[in-house]
């Protein structure tokens, strides 16, 4: 059975202060550190060591060539010092088409989050034409809360997802192109 070779290209957005590029292996390094930081995985199943983090690093690079959407690596635009990531995930079996994000600790309570989020909720409404774009936080994670709703998300419901009670919040297309938010790109 013939397979298709064809590889996406992996756009790269700029914001005022980041970069938002593809995912290499030269992100190992960087990756494994955000993941190994207990307070950065504070909200998820725990720290996770290199071995873990590396092939999390092939899923998101392989996410994009499935999906045709996935995760940036957010580099700072000055320094090209890794800031975090943000973009998609819709994994097989996923609620819907979901914003998600984490940042290094030395980058928080700086708005990068909230710059990167709005830059990947452009591209998803603009250039993917998505209707709709949820993300999942768990109930105590104030600081991505802020980020959701300062891009616009809205509360939408309570779920189990993955064992665990998370908060779906959501926005719409419209709603998006009627945010202030929007006029920043």
């Amino acid at each position: 059975m013939p397979h298709s070779t064809e590889s996406i290209d992996i756009p790269v957005l700029a914001t005022e202060r980041l970069r938002l590029r593809a995912f290499s292996k030269g992100d190992i390094d960087d990756y494994a550190a955000l993941n190994a930081d207990p307070e950065v995985m504070r909200f998820r199943d725990g720290t996770w060591d290199r071995g873990r983090s590396w092939r999390h690093l092939g899923f998101l690079i392989g996410h994009w060539q499935l999906a045709g959407a996935g995760m940036w690596a957010m580099e700072h635009r000055e320094t090209g010092e890794f800031v975090g990531m943000v973009g998609f995930a819709m994994p097989e079996g996923w609620p819907g088409f979901e914003l998600a994000g984490t940042l290094a600790r030395r980058w928080w309570g700086m708005g990068y989050a909230t710059e990167g989020a709005r830059a990947a909720l452009t591209y998803g409404f603009t250039i993917l034409q998505k209707d709709r774009i949820i993300s999942l936080i768990h109930p105590e994670n104030r600081a991505s809360i802020g980020v959701v709703e300062r891009v616009g998300e809205k509360l939408e419901a309570r779920i189990q997802h993955l064992g665990q009670e998370m908060l779906c919040y959501g926005i719409d297309r419209e709603s998006f192109q009627q945010s202030p938010s929007l006029g920043q790109w």
